[in-house]
Order: structure tokens, then sequence, then C-alpha cells
């Protein structure tokens, strides 16, 4: 009897600094995709709750794209999305400002995605995020409350 092929679950490696605590402000890092079949991917971590609500802006160098998320009780809907090229094994800077609910990603100094969304109006964490078999390198994570 021929099996049924099943698709392969996709993880999310996330590292958060836990002892931050922002409602307004911006996040940014350098970040540099390596290599990945499946994603070439990295991104920051916004008003992070707990492990399944929070935003992420993310940058894509297979997708050539920069994009911005939600995640609600654990289910990751895509938001907004620009078509932009994200070289592999080049530094770019991806940045957030975030206030009132209201989002600005740039991705190494041009606007990539403006949102506006007030799912979570508390503060909370931020971070850094990968997605599937990407190698990403991170440096300079820097973030600032308002």
């Amino acid at each position: 009897m021929p099996t049924k092929a099943t698709a392969s679950p996709v993880w999310y490696p996330v590292c958060v600094k836990n002892d931050t605590s922002l409602k307004d402000g911006f996040v940014e890092v350098k970040l540099k995709p390596i290599s990945g079949k499946e994603d070439q991917a990295g991104g920051v971590v916004c008003v992070r709750r707990d492990a399944d609500n929070y935003y992420i802006a993310r940058a894509n160098a297979l997708e050539a794209n920069v994009t911005i998320y939600h995640t609600v009780q654990g289910k990751r809907t895509e938001e907004k999305r620009t078509e932009l090229k994200v070289a592999t094994s080049v530094w770019h800077t991806l940045h957030v400002d975030f206030s009132g609910g209201h989002f600005i990603v740039t991705l190494d100094g041009k606007k990539a995605v403006e949102w506006d969304d007030k799912t979570f109006t508390e503060a909370g964490m931020v971070g850094v995020r990968t997605k599937a078999d990407s190698v990403t390198l991170f440096d300079n994570f820097t973030f600032e409350s308002k």
C-alpha cells in the first residue's frame, strides 16, 4: 500500500531578550542570510507577550521580500509583503519602528512595509528569529523604548 506524503513541520528558531518590555520604540538588527534550501530568512520580533503572541518583521533572500506577520494564539498570519532584493551572504540592516499600533519596517534604510494593527496593545519583549533550515547570522541587535 502506498504511503501518503506529508509536509515536514516548519520550525521557527527564536532568541528573545526576556528582560525587555517595549510598547512603543524600535528594534534593529544586522542580518546576513547564508544558506538554506527551504528558507534563507531572518527577522526581528516585537511586542512579544509569549511564545504564541507577537509581531515579526522578516527579510527573506530566497523569496526576495520583506514581510510583517503577527502570531495570535500560535497562528502566524502574513499581514503585508513587499518584493525587495535581499542578497545572500551580504549584511543587511532590518529596522522596525512601532508606536501606537503603527509599524514601519525598513531594510538597509529603505522603507519596505508600513502597517497598522492594534492586536497587542501592551508592552512586550523583543528578539530575533529565523525559519526552517535558514542559516542566518545576526549582529548589532539594538532596541529602544519611546
